[in-house]
């Protein structure tokens, strides 16, 4: 049995992911690109399905940047952050379960994605090792109504529909 100061550090620990998982989202609406940098480790990785993404601090910055320059408004919101602690204590592996609203030229995109993450405490604070955002569904808020029935639900502006990462499994 673990002592009680390991479980309140364990408690501790997750609401600091769970922080970090709503500052990354409020940083990115918000384009602030300090903070937004601060999320993740010197040496993280960013992937995306679709998208070449970004390594390092400063390159998933600058693949964030560019990303955003052709959006207008977003709304990212956290559904649950699942967090697994590695037994070292201080690295853990998480899923977060999102909804988005991102504004692209004249359209609204609607989607549902799960990040899934790795977190390293580095210079005493939780932040994101890896990120790879892979979409369950996304598109145009037209076609939300059949975006779960279609089986190239991905659909961003102006690219070729596909698959969803998370196809349902008869």
């Amino acid at each position: 049995m673990t002592s009680l100061e390991d479980r309140i550090r364990r408690l501790e620990d997750r609401a600091a992911i769970q922080d970090l998982v709503a500052d990354y989202f409020r940083a990115t609406d918000d384009d602030d690109i300090a903070a937004l940098a601060q999320c993740f480790t010197r040496d993280a990785r960013f992937v995306a399905t679709g998208f070449p993404g970004g390594h390092g601090r400063e390159g998933i910055v600058d693949f964030l940047v560019a990303a955003r320059a052709a959006m207008s408004q977003t709304v990212h919101t956290p559904n649950y952050v699942h967090i697994a602690f590695a037994a070292d204590g201080d690295h853990a592996d998480g899923t977060v379960m999102a909804h988005l609203e991102i504004g692209i030229g004249a359209t609204t995109v609607f989607a549902a994605v799960r990040y899934l993450d790795s977190y390293a405490r580095e210079e005493g604070c939780w932040r994101i090792a890896r990120r790879e955002m892979r979409s369950v569904h996304l598109g145009p808020w037209a076609d939300v109504a059949r975006s779960l029935v279609d089986p190239l639900n991905v659909r961003w502006p102006g690219g070729e529909p596909g698959p969803s990462d998370f196809p349902r499994k008869p």
